[in-house]
């Protein structure tokens, strides 16, 4: 027991020696880490406030900023880390086993650079409707490894950017068209109808009023003439507008007198008599 007490006392003993010659190195580098911290935050910020003034898109200066910040951070470590211990073995070290790394993580290097494509061309940006892989949302988020979705339903959906590069993209901006027919007898007054129709949707609030709705004749059906309309809204009120013009009109038809007619069939039964 004395034995083990006496051992304990000199590795406590050691690792305080060493740890006293060795507190000016970790001071140091304590020091150099606070003011990397210090140097790569403010030169970020300085970074977003730049493009801020230059009317620099939102994605491409958060992209300058946030790579700015990574990488005078790596470089402070790096410095950091030669204050305590050579780190030469550590770089042969890192380049041997670069090969095996790069194998290992394809998967987030391609949402990388699929990621550092997409802010550099910019088919789209931050506050745009995009339909892809059959989704839709506004682009909330576009990092170098995702882009993130807002639904109206409020649901996040989340794509790597690998699967969005060489994708078809639907980009509708802040806006997403709503298309709609009604059928009207064949008795009634198209012009009229159009009219009803086009006062409906002047109605209804949330419709672009820098865009006029398209009103017209969309084809002559079995039993009806269809009435075709299109108009534009705002993603995250896409469904709750449809629902409330589709009621309005429909109920605006109704006051003027203008027939929404049932599908017709004429069914003819044709006997055959035998004669014996």
């Amino acid at each position: 027991m004395p034995e083990e007490i006496d051992q304990l006392q000199k590795l406590i003993e050691e690792f305080t020696n060493r740890l006293i010659q060795s507190a000016p190195a970790l001071i140091a580098a304590l020091i150099i880490l606070i003011i990397g911290f210090l140097v790569s935050g403010t030169i970020s910020k300085l970074i977003q406030k730049m493009c801020a003034k230059r009317n620099i898109d939102i994605t491409l200066s958060r992209f300058f900023s946030s790579s700015t910040r990574m990488i005078l951070l790596l470089l402070f470590v790096m410095i950091a880390a030669r204050k305590l211990t050579d780190i030469s073995p550590f770089i042969a070290l890192l380049g041997a086993g670069a090969l095996g790394v790069s194998l290992a993580v394809q998967g987030p290097i391609s949402n990388f650079g699929a990621g550092i494509a997409i802010i550099i061309t910019r088919p789209f940006k931050v506050d745009d409707t995009l339909s892809v892989h059959g989704v839709t949302g506004i682009v909330t988020i576009i990092k170098l490894g995702y882009t993130q979705l807002l639904t109206e339903d409020g649901q996040e959906i989340t794509i790597p950017n690998k699967k969005i590069l060489g994708e078809i993209l639907t980009n509708s901006f802040e806006n997403l068209v709503v298309e709609g027919v009604v059928g009207i007898d064949y008795g009634a007054d198209p012009e009229q109808a159009i009219a009803v129709v086009g006062e409906s949707l002047s109605k209804i609030k949330g419709i672009d009023p820098e865009k006029a709705p398209q009103i017209g004749i969309e084809e002559f059906g079995d039993s009806s003439i269809n009435i075709g309309y299109r108009y534009w809204v705002k993603t995250n009120n896409y469904y709750s507008i449809q629902y409330a013009a589709n009621l309005e009109i429909f109920n605006a038809l109704k006051r003027a007198n203008i027939a929404i007619p049932f599908p017709q069939r004429d069914v003819r039964i044709v006997s055959n008599s035998s004669q014996g």
